[in-house]
């Protein structure tokens, strides 16, 4: 297009966002000397040509989506963002407008903003995305949860009935995805349908005043080559329908009217033409054929014109062309031809000539269908249509980040004039002068050869790095696809596994170590995978410990701890092994009994995300708008595995089973407050060669230990532990039974102990006392065998620990027994109510004393203590057996 030297002209600047104006939403229509302007706000300028300033702003309830212009009745229709269809009469802009006339300057918004009310309004309904006005009929297609739908009301008149007349036909197109959004709130599409009408030569001609301006009328061949015999049969006007998902579809409008009174299958009225497979963002007409150029260009846009091509831009640049041409036998065929022209395509118009104007963030451009237009066969008729051009090389009009353009009747003899909207919000003009270029092939330089060889090589280039771009995305989803299919065969294989054996299993087992010259109890934790599958990228091993709360300060809540270990290609059949510290902690203490959680976490931000998230956008030159939020709302998958707790048989250590050499120090609590007092105590004149006396022997020669018992039924042990019973003492069996958790039960077992010594993390001696016991009170059959479980220690903190620790396993124990059926024997009813009361006047008078020391001073708690003291001993041993 070497003589098509454009002339721009700046009109007027509009208030736009920072950042400027997105594409999509903003419209520019033409009518004799008005324009008429949105910006994708909810303002409508009208703006006079003639006098060249902006004339009346019009204030709508919400953003202004699409516009459309009914010239002959003067009416604007508006479409509003969850609002709804409004109509304006032209009549009344005028009237109002013309008052203010004094009071605006170039390029400055009017006096005043007039809002527009609900009266205005002729359709309510929030799910409106696009429309079409013809023959007063009101043409909606309306976004449904899963499918778009199309409805066809009455038109009402302006000045009359504002409401429409009623439902006339509907029909549900192709289903989508809705765009993710907040609950109760759905999300603005980003690309908006496409409707336009498409008629035959018959229908339009006895109402062609009542059209809108987004209608058109098609030479008879075409469209019964596109649209079928029905609709050329009926006359009938069809809707073109572009879908964001690049669908387009033609529905015939009278079958539509009429499917209401006769139902039939909806699915016969929707007719696919094309799948572009990119957003549809224009759809259109021209007329192509050489000798009707020229009466193209002269013909008003009021006046009856005939096109012979449809075609329709996708948002990427894609380009469909569909004309009725001839084939080699002489027969009458459509022939459709795609074409990619530089995207992303914001905007488009179709002028006269056979010329599409379309715009980019960088460039204004034409390209010209009528270049291949002469006819195929030249036996055919003259006035036969011609076929379309192969290629189409776009030429330059030196205007970029046009958001909307539209082509105006203004423009002079022989020339073409765009009325365009720039994303900064300026309205100008775009001049075009095409009389010095020749209908045939144009005789360029050589130096615009260069310039065009050039810019081939340069759009070759940007597509090679576009083609990589999509190739590295590519690859990216592949792999995330594939750790997904993992992950969900993983939680398939873990969740279907209730009971029995996991395929993918984390086992705990706990050991002393020595660390920095200080002894630390560690946990270790052993992860299987037992399965078929591989645990890849994305998955990480959680481990939580809680600790519970401190025995000397009830009320401490207890704390935890998350450790989190990357698993790395862990294979079927491998496993992974990790070690953590579980005591002592900052203040030398152990804070027993301690939950070990595994879980396996399968981030979804690390594997989705990658491949999804726009961080690679900037790169990517094509991509105009910010990306939509793709990122998974949630930040992965929890897969629980095991639940450990790690208590103070487990951590007991046994320094009398072990050889002299491997024999370990017995540890000592540095802030414990007992040893404090002890140490105070200490004499400071004994003997220089008497024997130190540490804060474990003070605790031994000056206070009694502390004891709790547990009475179990013989017969109910000896069921629960039937395997690992026979052969061995029950005493003995029990004792096995309560350490089997603990390094040194090989030992104990080995041995045959009915009793042990053994040492807490925290330096006191613990006795554990098994022994068999028989009790006569309690059954009126006889006497009852029982195993008696004796725990004494110096330290109440630590007696309190081994007596929760031992209680903890007979209540597992006992849920056993109790689901495989097992009856206790007949027992005196009065007796154990007689114990049940006992023990409730000792919790009351427990709750009294605690209270009396709360109000008493200390020389007086004294005794209150002690008396305390005896009460919990009390409890501790209960006369009462598990059975």
């Amino acid at each position: 297009m070497a003589g098509a030297a454009p002339r721009v002209q700046y009109l007027a600047g509009l208030c736009c966002p920072l950042g400027g104006l997105a594409s999509g939403k903003p419209r520019v229509l033409c009518h004799e000397a008005e324009a008429f302007l949105s910006t994708g706000s909810e303002l409508v300028y009208v703006y006079d040509l003639e006098g060249g300033l902006l004339t009346a702003a019009y204030r709508f309830p919400g953003q202004v989506w699409y516009l459309e212009l009914l010239a002959p009745r003067r009416a604007l229709y508006v479409l509003c963002a969850r609002k709804g269809i409004y109509c304006l009469s032209l009549d009344h802009l005028s009237r109002s407008t013309s008052q203010d006339d004094g009071d605006s300057e170039d390029g400055e918004l009017p006096s005043s903003v007039i809002p527009v009310g609900p009266d205005a309004c002729v359709l309510p309904d929030a799910s409106l995305c696009a429309f079409t006005v013809l023959d007063g009929t009101l043409v909606t297609l309306v976004q449904g949860p899963t499918q778009w739908k199309m409805q066809l009301f009455e038109c009402p008149c302006p000045g009359g009935d504002p409401q429409p007349g009623g439902q006339i036909g509907e029909v549900e197109l192709s289903t989508y995805t809705p765009p993710a959004g907040v609950p109760g709130k759905p999300a603005d599409p980003r690309f908006l349908p496409v409707l336009c009408c498409m008629s035959p030569p018959a229908s339009r001609a006895p109402h062609r005043h009542l059209w809108g301006s987004g209608s058109f009328t098609l030479k008879e061949a075409l469209f019964g080559l596109l649209f079928g015999v029905d609709a050329t049969l009926l006359e009938s006007p069809v809707i073109l329908c572009g879908l964001p998902d690049g669908q387009l579809c033609s529905v015939v409008l009278k079958a539509l009217v009429t499917s209401r009174s006769a139902p039939g299958d909806p699915k016969a009225l929707i007719k696919i033409l094309h799948h572009l497979e990119e957003p549809v963002i224009f759809m259109g007409a021209l007329k192509t054929e050489p000798k009707a150029e020229e009466a193209a260009e002269e013909t008003l846009p009021g006046e009856d014109v005939h096109f012979d091509c449809l075609v329709a831009l996708g948002h990427y640049g894609r380009m469909l062309a569909i004309k009725a041409s001839w084939d080699k036998a002489g027969n009458l065929v459509p022939e459709l031809r795609e074409y990619c022209l530089p995207g992303p395509v914001l905007c488009a118009a179709c002028g006269g000539g056979g010329r599409v104007y379309h715009s980019t963030p960088s460039d204004l451009c034409m390209v010209d269908l009528a270049r291949g237009s002469a006819p195929l066969d030249p036996t055919q008729p003259e006035e036969g249509p011609g076929g379309l051009p192969p290629l189409l090389c776009p030429a330059s009009l030196s205007a970029c980040s046009v958001v909307t353009l539209s082509v105006s009747s203004r423009a002079p003899e022989g020339g073409t004039e765009l009325l365009a909207l720039s994303a900064k919000g300026r309205l100008m003009t775009c001049s075009l002068d095409l009389n010095s270029e020749a209908p045939g092939l144009s005789v360029v330089s050589r130096a615009n050869t260069g310039q065009k060889i050039k810019e081939l090589l340069s759009g070759i280039g940007t597509v090679s790095e576009r083609v990589s771009f999509l190739k590295k995305a590519v690859d990216q989803r592949n792999k995330a696809l594939t750790s997904l299919n993992e992950a969900m065969n993983v939680s398939c294989a873990l969740l279907s596994s209730r009971e029995g054996p996991k395929p993918i299993s984390c086992t705990t087992t706990t050991a002393w170590s020595r660390l920095q010259m200080q002894d630390m109890l560690t946990a270790t934790c052993l992860l299987e995978n037992r399965s078929a599958f591989r645990l890849g990228q994305g998955w990480t091993l959680c481990v939580q410990v809680l600790t519970s709360s401190s025995a000397l300060d009830l009320d401490s809540a207890g704390s935890a701890t998350t450790y989190t270990i990357p698993v790395d290609q862990l294979s079927p059949g491998s496993q992974r092994e990790v070690t953590l510290p579980l005591g002592p902690g900052e203040n030398g203490t152990f804070d027993l009994p301690v939950t070990v959680s595994c879980t396996l976490f399968y981030s979804l931000r690390e594997v989705v995300g990658r491949a999804l998230a726009p961080s690679d956008s900037f790169e990517d030159p094509f991509l105009d708008e910010d990306p939509p939020n793709v990122l998974p709302e949630q930040e992965g998958i929890c897969l629980p595995l095991s639940r450990h707790t790690v208590d103070l048989l487990q951590s007991l250590r046994f320094p009398s089973l072990a050889p002299p050499c491997t024999q370990a120090p017995p540890l000592r609590s540095p802030a414990d407050p007992v040893d404090t007092f002890l140490e105070a105590c200490w004499e400071p004149g004994r003997e220089p060669g008497s024997q130190p006396v540490g804060p474990a022997s003070l605790r031994a020669a000056y206070l009694p230990p502390s004891v709790a018992c547990i009475k179990v039924s013989a017969e109910l042990l000896r069921a629960a532990l039937e395997d690992s019973c026979s052969g061995v003492p029950l005493c003995c069996a029990t004792l096995q039974w309560l350490l089997a958790e603990n390094a040194a039960v090989d030992v104990v077992r080995a041995r045959a102990l009915s009793s042990i010594q053994g040492v807490a993390p925290d330096g006191a001696d613990i006795h554990l006392i098994v022994r068999e016991v028989a009790v006569t009170d309690l059954c009126p059959a006889g006497p009852i065998q029982v195993v008696e479980i004796q725990v004494e220690s110096s330290s109440l903190a630590d007696v309190c620990r081994a007596h929760h620790a031992v209680i903890g396993r007979m209540q597992t124990m006992v849920t056993q027994q109790a689901a495989q059926g097992s009856s206790p024997p007949d027992l005196r009813v009065q007796y154990l109510r007689q114990i049940h009361a006992n023990h409730e006047t000792l919790l009351r008078e427990v709750q009294a004393l605690r209270d009396r020391l709360c109000m008493e001073d200390e020389a007086s708690s004294c005794t209150t203590a002690q008396r305390l003291l005896q009460v919990y001993k009390q409890l501790r041993n209960p006369s009462l057996v598990l059975l």
